[in-house]
Protein backbone atom coordinates (compact mmCIF):
# COMPACT_ATOMS: atom_id res chain seq x y z
CA UNK A 1 0.00 0.00 0.00
CA UNK A 2 2.82 2.39 0.84
CA UNK A 3 4.21 1.97 -2.67
CA UNK A 4 1.04 3.37 -4.19
CA UNK A 5 1.03 7.06 -5.08
CA UNK A 6 -1.92 9.21 -4.09
CA UNK A 7 -2.83 12.62 -5.49
CA UNK A 8 -5.46 14.79 -3.80
CA UNK A 9 -7.05 17.54 -5.89
CA UNK A 10 -8.86 20.34 -4.10
CA UNK A 11 -7.80 22.74 -1.37
CA UNK A 12 -8.93 24.22 1.92
CA UNK A 13 -10.23 22.26 4.88
CA UNK A 14 -11.53 19.39 2.73
CA UNK A 15 -8.07 18.58 1.40
CA UNK A 16 -6.63 19.10 4.89
CA UNK A 17 -8.85 16.28 6.19
CA UNK A 18 -7.86 13.87 3.40
CA UNK A 19 -4.14 14.59 3.74
CA UNK A 20 -4.21 14.32 7.54
CA UNK A 21 -5.58 10.80 7.26
CA UNK A 22 -3.35 9.55 4.43
CA UNK A 23 -0.04 10.80 5.85
CA UNK A 24 -0.31 8.34 8.77
CA UNK A 25 0.13 5.48 6.31
CA UNK A 26 2.21 6.77 3.42
CA UNK A 27 4.37 9.71 2.33
CA UNK A 28 3.73 9.05 -1.35
CA UNK A 29 1.17 11.85 -1.51
CA UNK A 30 0.82 14.93 -3.70
CA UNK A 31 -1.67 17.68 -2.86
CA UNK A 32 -2.77 19.76 -5.87
CA UNK A 33 -4.41 22.98 -4.75
CA UNK A 34 -6.24 25.81 -6.48
CA UNK A 35 -4.51 29.17 -6.79
CA UNK A 36 -7.59 31.24 -7.64
CA UNK A 37 -8.41 32.41 -4.10
CA UNK A 38 -9.17 36.14 -3.98
CA UNK A 39 -10.73 36.75 -0.56
CA UNK A 40 -9.36 37.67 2.84
CA UNK A 41 -5.56 37.65 3.00
CA UNK A 42 -5.34 36.39 -0.60
CA UNK A 43 -6.31 39.83 -1.88
CA UNK A 44 -3.38 41.42 -0.04
CA UNK A 45 -1.00 38.73 -1.30
CA UNK A 46 -2.13 39.25 -4.88
CA UNK A 47 -2.51 43.03 -4.95
CA UNK A 48 0.25 44.23 -2.63
CA UNK A 49 2.93 41.55 -2.87
CA UNK A 50 2.29 40.21 -6.37
CA UNK A 51 2.09 36.63 -5.12
CA UNK A 52 -0.32 33.81 -5.78
CA UNK A 53 -2.66 33.13 -2.83
CA UNK A 54 -1.13 30.80 -0.25
CA UNK A 55 -3.98 29.84 2.11
CA UNK A 56 -4.60 26.46 0.48
CA UNK A 57 -0.84 25.88 0.24
CA UNK A 58 -0.54 26.64 3.97
CA UNK A 59 -3.30 24.23 4.93
CA UNK A 60 -1.86 21.39 2.85
CA UNK A 61 1.67 21.93 4.19
CA UNK A 62 0.30 21.89 7.72
CA UNK A 63 -1.69 18.71 7.07
CA UNK A 64 1.40 16.88 5.76
CA UNK A 65 3.88 18.18 8.38
CA UNK A 66 5.77 15.27 9.93
CA UNK A 67 5.57 16.14 13.62
CA UNK A 68 4.36 14.49 16.80
CA UNK A 69 0.71 14.76 17.83
CA UNK A 70 1.57 17.33 20.51
CA UNK A 71 3.79 19.36 18.18
CA UNK A 72 1.16 19.10 15.45
CA UNK A 73 -1.39 20.78 17.71
CA UNK A 74 1.00 23.62 18.55
CA UNK A 75 2.11 23.99 14.92
CA UNK A 76 -1.48 24.12 13.72
CA UNK A 77 -2.41 26.76 16.28
CA UNK A 78 0.63 28.79 15.21
CA UNK A 79 0.10 28.52 11.45
CA UNK A 80 -3.64 29.05 11.73
CA UNK A 81 -3.24 31.95 14.16
CA UNK A 82 -5.13 34.87 12.65
CA UNK A 83 -4.25 38.42 13.66
CA UNK A 84 -7.39 40.10 14.96
CA UNK A 85 -5.85 43.57 15.14
CA UNK A 86 -2.99 45.56 13.67
CA UNK A 87 -3.08 47.84 10.67
CA UNK A 88 -2.28 45.88 7.54
CA UNK A 89 -2.14 42.43 9.17
CA UNK A 90 -5.62 42.12 10.68
CA UNK A 91 -7.25 39.03 9.14
CA UNK A 92 -3.91 37.56 8.04
CA UNK A 93 -2.68 34.22 9.37
CA UNK A 94 0.83 33.64 10.66
CA UNK A 95 1.21 30.78 8.15
CA UNK A 96 0.47 33.01 5.19
CA UNK A 97 2.93 35.65 6.39
CA UNK A 98 5.53 32.89 6.91
CA UNK A 99 5.14 31.79 3.28
CA UNK A 100 5.25 35.39 2.04
CA UNK A 101 8.49 35.95 3.96
CA UNK A 102 10.09 32.77 2.61
CA UNK A 103 9.12 33.69 -0.95
CA UNK A 104 10.71 37.10 -0.51
CA UNK A 105 13.90 35.66 1.01
CA UNK A 106 14.49 33.21 -1.88
CA UNK A 107 12.95 35.55 -4.50
CA UNK A 108 10.58 32.85 -5.75
CA UNK A 109 7.20 31.68 -4.51
CA UNK A 110 7.80 28.19 -5.90
CA UNK A 111 11.12 27.92 -4.07
CA UNK A 112 9.49 29.39 -0.97
CA UNK A 113 6.95 26.54 -0.96
CA UNK A 114 9.77 24.01 -1.40
CA UNK A 115 11.70 25.54 1.50
CA UNK A 116 8.61 25.50 3.71
CA UNK A 117 8.12 21.82 2.79
CA UNK A 118 11.67 21.07 3.96
CA UNK A 119 11.36 23.06 7.17
CA UNK A 120 8.10 21.30 8.06
CA UNK A 121 9.44 17.91 6.90
CA UNK A 122 6.19 17.23 5.11
CA UNK A 123 5.21 13.68 4.20
CA UNK A 124 4.56 14.20 0.51
CA UNK A 125 4.51 17.31 -1.62
CA UNK A 126 2.25 20.30 -2.21
CA UNK A 127 1.79 21.49 -5.78
CA UNK A 128 0.06 24.63 -7.05
CA UNK A 129 -2.23 23.53 -9.88
CA UNK A 130 -0.92 26.44 -11.94
CA UNK A 131 1.57 29.28 -11.56
CA UNK A 132 -0.56 31.71 -13.56
CA UNK A 133 -2.35 34.64 -11.91
CA UNK A 134 -6.04 34.30 -12.70
CA UNK A 135 -9.56 35.09 -11.55
CA UNK A 136 -12.48 32.69 -11.37
CA UNK A 137 -15.49 33.67 -13.47
CA UNK A 138 -18.97 32.25 -12.88
CA UNK A 139 -21.86 32.57 -15.33
CA UNK A 140 -25.29 32.06 -13.78
CA UNK A 141 -28.61 30.76 -15.05
CA UNK A 142 -30.08 34.27 -15.09
CA UNK A 143 -27.29 35.51 -17.39
CA UNK A 144 -25.35 37.37 -14.69
CA UNK A 145 -21.57 37.06 -14.37
CA UNK A 146 -19.47 37.25 -11.18
CA UNK A 147 -15.69 37.62 -11.29
CA UNK A 148 -13.49 36.57 -8.38
CA UNK A 149 -13.43 33.53 -6.10
CA UNK A 150 -14.37 35.58 -3.04
CA UNK A 151 -17.53 37.05 -4.60
CA UNK A 152 -18.60 33.59 -5.83
CA UNK A 153 -17.96 32.01 -2.44
CA UNK A 154 -19.43 34.86 -0.39
CA UNK A 155 -22.32 35.96 -2.65
CA UNK A 156 -23.97 39.34 -2.45
CA UNK A 157 -26.22 38.21 -5.30
CA UNK A 158 -29.05 35.66 -5.05
CA UNK A 159 -27.18 32.50 -4.03
CA UNK A 160 -30.06 30.29 -5.06
CA UNK A 161 -29.34 30.91 -8.74
CA UNK A 162 -27.41 28.06 -10.32
CA UNK A 163 -23.93 28.43 -11.78
CA UNK A 164 -24.09 27.32 -15.41
CA UNK A 165 -20.42 27.72 -16.28
CA UNK A 166 -17.14 28.30 -14.45
CA UNK A 167 -13.88 29.33 -16.11
CA UNK A 168 -10.68 31.30 -15.56
CA UNK A 169 -9.77 34.73 -16.82
CA UNK A 170 -7.22 34.64 -18.34
CA UNK A 171 -6.90 30.93 -18.95
CA UNK A 172 -4.28 29.17 -16.84
CA UNK A 173 -2.07 26.26 -17.79
CA UNK A 174 -1.34 23.25 -15.62
CA UNK A 175 2.09 23.36 -14.00
CA UNK A 176 4.55 20.71 -15.28
CA UNK A 177 5.00 19.20 -11.79
CA UNK A 178 1.25 18.82 -11.38
CA UNK A 179 0.85 17.27 -14.82
CA UNK A 180 3.54 14.70 -14.05
CA UNK A 181 2.09 13.93 -10.61
CA UNK A 182 -1.36 13.18 -12.08
CA UNK A 183 0.16 10.99 -14.79
CA UNK A 184 2.13 8.96 -12.24
CA UNK A 185 -0.60 8.58 -9.60
CA UNK A 186 -2.12 5.22 -8.69
CA UNK A 187 -5.09 6.82 -6.94
CA UNK A 188 -6.62 10.23 -7.72
CA UNK A 189 -8.84 11.72 -4.99
CA UNK A 190 -11.02 14.67 -5.98
CA UNK A 191 -12.60 16.80 -3.25
CA UNK A 192 -14.12 17.50 -0.87
CA UNK A 193 -14.26 21.29 -0.69
CA UNK A 194 -16.06 24.33 -2.05
CA UNK A 195 -17.46 22.64 -5.13
CA UNK A 196 -16.89 25.41 -7.66
CA UNK A 197 -14.33 27.61 -5.90
CA UNK A 198 -12.05 24.77 -4.80
CA UNK A 199 -12.76 21.56 -6.73
CA UNK A 200 -13.94 22.78 -10.15
CA UNK A 201 -11.48 25.68 -9.88
CA UNK A 202 -8.74 23.08 -10.34
CA UNK A 203 -10.49 21.22 -13.14
CA UNK A 204 -10.91 24.31 -15.34
CA UNK A 205 -7.15 24.89 -15.50
CA UNK A 206 -6.03 23.98 -19.00
CA UNK A 207 -4.61 20.46 -19.02
CA UNK A 208 -5.98 19.24 -15.68
CA UNK A 209 -9.18 17.57 -16.93
CA UNK A 210 -7.29 15.98 -19.82
CA UNK A 211 -4.64 14.61 -17.46
CA UNK A 212 -7.31 13.13 -15.16
CA UNK A 213 -9.34 11.69 -18.03
CA UNK A 214 -6.24 10.08 -19.56
CA UNK A 215 -4.97 8.66 -16.27
CA UNK A 216 -5.19 4.93 -15.60
CA UNK A 217 -5.36 5.59 -11.85
CA UNK A 218 -8.30 4.65 -9.69
CA UNK A 219 -10.40 7.80 -9.29
CA UNK A 220 -12.37 8.73 -6.17
CA UNK A 221 -14.73 11.67 -5.73
CA UNK A 222 -15.58 12.59 -2.14
CA UNK A 223 -18.99 14.20 -1.89
CA UNK A 224 -19.44 17.29 0.28
CA UNK A 225 -21.31 16.91 3.55
CA UNK A 226 -23.45 20.02 3.10
CA UNK A 227 -24.79 22.17 0.29
CA UNK A 228 -23.53 25.74 0.04
CA UNK A 229 -25.51 28.88 -0.65
CA UNK A 230 -24.04 30.60 -3.67
CA UNK A 231 -22.54 27.43 -5.12
CA UNK A 232 -24.63 24.30 -4.59
CA UNK A 233 -27.89 25.56 -3.10
CA UNK A 234 -30.45 22.72 -3.10
CA UNK A 235 -28.05 20.22 -4.69
CA UNK A 236 -28.47 16.48 -4.21
CA UNK A 237 -25.60 14.04 -4.80
CA UNK A 238 -26.66 13.48 -8.41
CA UNK A 239 -26.58 17.24 -9.06
CA UNK A 240 -22.92 17.30 -8.02
CA UNK A 241 -22.16 14.49 -10.45
CA UNK A 242 -24.04 16.09 -13.35
CA UNK A 243 -22.23 19.37 -12.80
CA UNK A 244 -18.84 17.69 -12.54
CA UNK A 245 -19.52 15.95 -15.84
CA UNK A 246 -19.28 19.37 -17.54
CA UNK A 247 -15.60 19.48 -16.65
CA UNK A 248 -14.31 15.89 -16.49
CA UNK A 249 -15.66 12.57 -17.75
CA UNK A 250 -17.49 11.18 -14.72
CA UNK A 251 -17.73 7.80 -16.46
CA UNK A 252 -14.04 7.57 -15.61
CA UNK A 253 -14.70 7.73 -11.86
CA UNK A 254 -14.37 4.46 -9.97
CA UNK A 255 -15.86 5.46 -6.62
CA UNK A 256 -18.06 8.21 -5.20
CA UNK A 257 -18.01 8.44 -1.42
CA UNK A 258 -21.15 9.79 0.26
CA UNK A 259 -21.64 10.45 3.96
CA UNK A 260 -24.30 8.39 5.71
CA UNK A 261 -23.83 9.78 9.23
CA UNK A 262 -26.63 12.08 10.44
CA UNK A 263 -25.62 15.69 11.06
CA UNK A 264 -26.38 16.71 14.69
CA UNK A 265 -29.49 18.83 15.03
CA UNK A 266 -27.66 21.69 16.76
CA UNK A 267 -25.26 21.87 13.81
CA UNK A 268 -28.14 21.87 11.34
CA UNK A 269 -29.68 24.82 13.16
CA UNK A 270 -26.43 26.76 12.79
CA UNK A 271 -26.23 25.85 9.11
CA UNK A 272 -29.81 26.95 8.50
CA UNK A 273 -28.78 30.61 8.88
CA UNK A 274 -26.48 30.03 5.87
CA UNK A 275 -29.28 28.30 3.90
CA UNK A 276 -27.27 25.05 3.85
CA UNK A 277 -28.63 21.50 4.15
CA UNK A 278 -27.08 18.00 4.18
CA UNK A 279 -26.35 16.53 0.75
CA UNK A 280 -28.97 13.86 0.06
CA UNK A 281 -27.68 10.67 -1.54
CA UNK A 282 -29.98 10.06 -4.52
CA UNK A 283 -27.39 8.11 -6.53
CA UNK A 284 -29.63 5.11 -7.07
CA UNK A 285 -29.90 2.97 -10.18
CA UNK A 286 -27.13 2.48 -12.74
CA UNK A 287 -24.07 4.66 -12.54
CA UNK A 288 -20.67 4.00 -14.15
CA UNK A 289 -19.00 4.14 -10.72
CA UNK A 290 -19.51 2.47 -7.37
CA UNK A 291 -21.44 4.58 -4.86
CA UNK A 292 -20.10 3.98 -1.34
CA UNK A 293 -21.94 5.22 1.73
CA UNK A 294 -19.63 5.69 4.72
CA UNK A 295 -19.66 7.36 8.12
CA UNK A 296 -17.61 10.35 6.97
CA UNK A 297 -18.55 12.88 9.63
CA UNK A 298 -15.70 13.98 11.91
CA UNK A 299 -16.43 14.47 15.58
CA UNK A 300 -14.10 17.48 15.71
CA UNK A 301 -15.79 20.64 16.97
CA UNK A 302 -15.10 23.58 14.65
CA UNK A 303 -14.66 27.01 16.21
CA UNK A 304 -14.22 30.24 14.29
CA UNK A 305 -11.12 32.26 15.07
CA UNK A 306 -11.12 35.95 16.06
CA UNK A 307 -10.32 38.14 13.07
CA UNK A 308 -11.74 35.64 10.57
CA UNK A 309 -14.39 37.44 8.53
CA UNK A 310 -15.05 34.66 5.99
CA UNK A 311 -17.78 32.03 6.13
CA UNK A 312 -16.40 28.64 7.15
CA UNK A 313 -17.81 25.12 7.23
CA UNK A 314 -18.97 23.90 10.64
CA UNK A 315 -18.42 20.19 10.03
CA UNK A 316 -15.50 18.25 8.60
CA UNK A 317 -14.87 14.91 6.93
CA UNK A 318 -13.30 12.18 9.07
CA UNK A 319 -9.64 11.79 8.00
CA UNK A 320 -9.41 8.19 9.25
CA UNK A 321 -12.54 7.02 7.42
CA UNK A 322 -11.30 8.47 4.14
CA UNK A 323 -7.78 7.07 4.57
CA UNK A 324 -9.01 3.57 5.42
CA UNK A 325 -11.11 3.46 2.27
CA UNK A 326 -8.47 4.92 -0.07
CA UNK A 327 -5.76 2.60 1.24
CA UNK A 328 -7.89 -0.45 0.38
CA UNK A 329 -8.27 0.53 -3.28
Amino acid sequence: MKNKSYIVIGGGTGTFSVLTGLKKYTDNIAAVVSMADSGGSAKKERDEWGLLPSSDIRKSLLALADVSAQDSLILRKLFEYRFAKGIGVSGMTFGNLFLVALSDIVKSQTKGIEMASELLRIRGKVLPVSLDKVDLVAEYADGSVVIGEHDIDEPVHNGRIKIEKLYLKPQAKISPHTKNAIAEADVIIIGPGGFYTTVIANLVVDGVAQAINNSKAKKVFIMNLMTEYGQTFGFSASDFIREMNKYIIVNGLDYVLVNKSPIPEKILKRYSQFRATPVVNDLTGDWPFRVVGLDLLSKTIVRKQPGDTLRRSLVRHDPEAIARFCLKI
